[in-house]
């Protein structure tokens, strides 16, 4: 059976017209705001090197050393992944579920485990590629006690991210004078 021209006419605007409609609003959407470009500068920081390998390295031995497991790594991508579980309960929510399970009888299932990821990647940055700028994002994902999903939240404290590169600075500086 042959469609008619008019209707493979119709359809193929309305796509084009979705289409334009997407695209705008894609746009839109990934504009930098200035406390993603903040963000981004506490996540950054550049090293005086241009082996990548050895500081991804570095990375992974000092995530190692605070509890995470290494679950990808690849030097040439300059990418490396991370995590470790956590328990994530709390008082409050174990509180509010014993109260709204007995008054109300809806119980809602306060948190339980939090599985907390480290995501590293490095490129060649400077003048002339004389440095390696080293990106680390923290997040979290945090299940209930029925083992469901419940939220999946980037770890924005400054001090965290301060805490790693100081940590990754002496080391690289350790290794670099042989201690």
């Amino acid at each position: 059976m042959r469609l008619p021209f008019r209707f493979g006419c119709a359809a193929l605007a309305a796509l084009l017209l979705m289409t334009g409609c997407y695209a705008v609003t894609l746009d839109r959407d990934l504009n930098l705001t200035p406390e993603m470009f903040a963000q981004r500068q506490v996540q950054t920081r550049r090293f005086d090197t241009t082996d990548e390998k050895k500081i991804l390295t570095t990375c992974a031995a000092l995530l190692q050393d605070t509890g995470f497991t290494i679950d990808e790594s690849d030097t040439q991508l300059g990418l490396l992944i991370a995590s470790k579980e956590r328990d994530a309960s709390d008082p409050v929510q174990w509180a509010v579920f014993l109260t709204a399970g007995i008054f109300l009888g809806v119980p809602i299932p306060p948190d339980k485990d939090q599985v907390m990821k480290a995501f590293v990647t490095t490129r060649p940055a400077g003048t002339e590629g004389r440095q390696v700028a080293v990106r680390v994002v923290f997040e979290r994902t945090v299940f209930d006690t029925e083992q469901r999903l419940k939220k999946i939240e980037p770890l924005n404290d400054p001090n965290l991210y301060r805490g790693f590169f100081e940590k990754l600075s002496k080391a690289l500086f350790l290794e670099a004078h042989e201690f």
